[in-house]
């Protein structure tokens, strides 16, 4: 691939998840009304199960990758992905469905791992985080236009299966892309065995680096947050400011942000470098929701302050993500695919389940988010600044 269709295809790769994601928010009424759910929150679990799935699956995907090179592993991902789409469309039960979802959620671990150990194959240091920052600007129209799509399946079919549906076409989509046009970029010669004592090294050396567990641990706490947004962004817009069916567009404006972050950070990664980059974000969020927080608790909260305080912190995420990914990843290259897999494992549970917790907590109000935001982030801007000296924070 040339470069440009190689970051495409990469962001494809990352969109799927976010597809599988965000496409469903306009339908989780439909879920609670279908299937009888006695607690409004609880249809937010179709988005937990999927993060489930797509967390523990990394854990298996690295290795493998790192054995047999990243097309097949993707290849398979990505069939398994379909079936399992197809499966929630005949889903006659919840609990079928939450099944299926983790299911699908395993599938869509693969295209998530290989995505981030085919940009370390090829690149490193400020230049990874600029082809990361390009992919997630391209791959954030995904989010964006998620919801909307999913409201206009329901327009044209008020049936939820038909959203589900619509994910088993983009996941054939991904898989002719990947069959037809990908190349392996993993040489045979940098192949490791796949054996139970070189898994082990490969994890160990994971979890004994340093700085690849700190930044690990950063981006999981704010990625924690994100979820806990996307979670109960649905019942916000609809019960605390009774945006209806405004709701996609209004959470497209605010994912819409992530997008120009991975613009700007692409722009100043190089100029800037990538800790100062990220010690920044960390703290402008925690300014941000601290702010939010006071204007909540004074009773002032409006949509107009909601969308502009909250697309502030989406924006900055979008900074974080792609720089505290790269930190990460940097001292990882010769084991990619662990590295990859075992930062997206802890990243994608622990961000689900304080996600979920988050979600839980809705109470009518944005307190319990704005609240949550300003917690993870002054803990991730700790760990950050610990994970290397003080001197070298501000240098790249």
């Amino acid at each position: 691939m040339a470069f440009g269709e190689f970051v495409a295809f990469v962001a494809a790769c990352m969109a799927l998840s976010a597809m599988a994601i965000d496409i469903m928010l306009p339908a989780l009424p439909l879920l609670h009304a279908d299937f009888g759910l006695t607690d409004p929150n609880q249809a937010q679990t179709v988005i937990t199960a999927f993060f489930v799935g797509i967390g523990v699956s990394q854990l298996f995907y690295g290795p493998l990758a790192d054995r047999f090179g990243r097309k097949p592993i993707l290849i398979t991902g990505l069939i398994l992905f379909i079936l399992a789409g197809i499966l929630t469309t005949i889903a006659d039960s919840f609990a079928t469905l939450l099944a299926a979802r983790v299911l699908q959620g395993v599938g869509a671990g693969a295209p998530r791992v290989m995505a981030v150990s085919m940009v370390r194959d090829c690149y490193a240091g400020a230049r990874m985080a600029k082809v990361m920052s390009l992919a997630i600007m391209i791959f954030m129209i995904v989010p964006v236009l998620a919801p909307s799509l999913g409201q206009l399946v329901l327009m044209v079919t008020p049936n939820w299966q038909w959203v589900f549906g619509t994910l088993v076409v983009a996941g054939v989509a991904l898989l002719a892309w990947a069959i037809r046009r990908m190349s392996e970029t993993l040489p045979p010669e940098h192949r490791l065995p796949l054996t139970p004592r070189s898994i082990y090294s490969a994890y160990r050396q994971t979890l004994t680096t340093r700085r690849f567990v700190g930044y690990m641990m950063a981006v999981s706490l704010i990625f924690g947050a994100h979820i806990g947004f996307i979670s109960s962004s649905q019942q916000i817009f609809v019960d605390v400011f009774d945006a209806g069916r405004t709701f996609p567009l209004l959470f497209a404006a605010i994912a819409l942000t992530t997008g120009l972050a991975a613009f700007v950070n692409s722009k100043l990664v190089r100029r800037v470098g990538m800790r100062r980059l990220s010690v920044t974000g960390l703290v402008a969020i925690l300014v941000i929701n601290i702010l939010h927080l006071g204007i909540d608790l004074a009773g002032h909260e409006t949509l107009l302050v909601f969308m502009l305080l909250q697309g502030a912190s989406v924006f900055t995420f979008g900074l974080l993500a792609a720089n505290l990914n790269a930190l990460a990843m940097e001292p990882m290259g010769h084991i990619a695919g662990t590295a990859s897999s075992m930062a997206g494992f802890v990243s994608t549970i622990g961000g689900t389940f304080i996600g979920l917790a988050i979600g839980l907590m809705f109470n009518g109000t944005v307190i319990p988010l704005n609240g949550a935001y300003v917690v993870l982030a002054l803990v991730a801007l700790i760990i950050a600044y610990h994970t290397e000296k003080p001197a070298s924070v501000a240098q790249d």
